[in-house]
């Protein structure tokens, strides 16, 4: 078996749901302990609580000490498994049937972490590496991401460590393997509205204040406004409004209240400042009573092209024979947490057809040939 997917199984086989590191961390750190690498296990949080303020075990290995420093940036946890009848194998044996390795984490992210410890072992098999190395690996992507990889973030800028490169193992690919690096990523700003009237008899509305339908024509004002007109890198910025909810359960009550649940996904042609006046003023010309509870989740990033985009491109030119699309498009990723710090960021990792699914798989070749592109990228920022 591939020593890349031996090492999937490995981590595979160990129920690391949110966010329980269920000791892949421990696997990790006696293998590049192995190479020569510091690891510092650095832990956040309460140990005694649950939810969001639960304890979260993060690594952070280093080896070298002068020259630029390539982090690889990743997470053991994953997310529950849902209905375990529905799946065909056991989420967390790791059974390989066909060419096919069938579990939890296949494709987001285990065999990434388990390609790049390989492509770092085959590196240092040809000799010690010039510059510095590091991994960043958290068990709370999919959570809060309170306390994983933000909080080592902190804890590194305090200490005045830096990061110049970054590559994030997320499944980025589509069709094969390297199709897409993703060199940047959009923002995320989320919104909880509430519209305050006041509850009556439907019979007499004049003796209420129906907020539902206050609500509605100030919803239909923030839908027509255009946010910007995005850029070469990005589309322009999404406005979607996700739940809307109001009502007491009667037919013949008027609500005092309505919720309504929106995000922006953002461009770097605007700013979380601009997209909070642009709303609220806004909502206040459509005269309602509102209130709303913003929470940025990350700012927009881009990296553009430079050493570490040549790097990631020439590798999958070597390894695959296609030149990669570069997009900035889908979800938020924990790059955003790592690009302020000054770091060129990229995402690559295998395909993403079947990530957060029952019966989440991957292909064998896959993983073994995202090793070789990792090794080849390796290769290619010793140049």
């Amino acid at each position: 078996m591939h020593p890349s997917i031996e090492l999937s199984c490995e981590l595979m086989q160990r129920a690391s749901v949110t966010p329980n590191d269920a000791g892949c961390q421990a696997i990790l750190i006696q293998r590049l302990v192995a190479l020569g690498f510091i690891c510092e296990t650095l832990r956040f949080g309460d140990p005694d609580a649950v939810g969001e303020q639960a304890e979260v075990v993060n690594l952070w290995a280093t080896y070298g000490e002068t020259g630029p420093r390539l982090c690889y940036a990743a997470h053991t946890d994953v997310v529950p498994t849902g209905d375990l009848a529905k799946w065909q194998h056991d989420p967390f044996a790791a059974q390989v049937s066909d060419g096919v390795l069938h579990g939890r984490g296949a494709s987001d992210m285990k065999t990434s972490i388990a390609a790049f410890v390989v492509a770092l072992e085959r590196l240092f098999a040809r000799g010690k590496p010039k510059g510095q190395i590091a991994l960043l690996i958290t068990s709370d992507e999919e959570g809060p991401s309170i306390y994983g990889t933000k909080a080592v973030v902190d804890e590194l800028s305090a200490r005045g460590e830096v990061i110049d490169y970054c590559l994030v193992g997320e499944p980025s690919s589509t069709k094969k393997v390297g199709d897409v690096i993703k060199n940047g990523r959009r923002g995320s700003l989320g919104g909880v509205l509430t519209v305050q009237g006041k509850q009556g008899h439907v019979a007499y509305p004049q003796l209420a204040d129906n907020p539902i339908h206050r609500a509605m024509g100030a919803l239909a004002k923030l839908l027509e406004v255009k946010w910007d007109a995005g850029n070469d890198f990005f589309d322009p910025t999404s406005l979607q409004i996700s739940n809307i909810n109001s009502g007491t359960g009667a037919t013949n009550v008027i609500p005092d209240a309505l919720t309504a649940v929106f995000n922006f996904r953002f461009s770097t042609e605007t700013t979380k400042e601009a997209l909070i006046e642009t709303t609220e003023s806004t909502l206040k010309s459509a005269d309602i009573n509102f209130v709303i509870d913003w929470k940025l989740s990350g700012e927009p990033f881009l990296t553009r092209p430079g050493k570490l985009v040549d790097a990631a491109v020439r590798a999958v030119e070597t390894v695959q024979g296609f030149t990669p699309e570069l997009s900035t498009s889908g979800g938020t990723s924990d790059g955003r947490f790592i690009a302020p710090m000054g770091a060129q960021v990229l995402e690559l990792g295998v395909q993403n057809a079947t990530i957060h699914q029952i019966n989440e798989q991957i292909e064998v070749s896959a993983v073994e040939t995202l090793t070789d592109i990792y090794e080849q990228l390796l290769i290619n920022l010793q140049d």
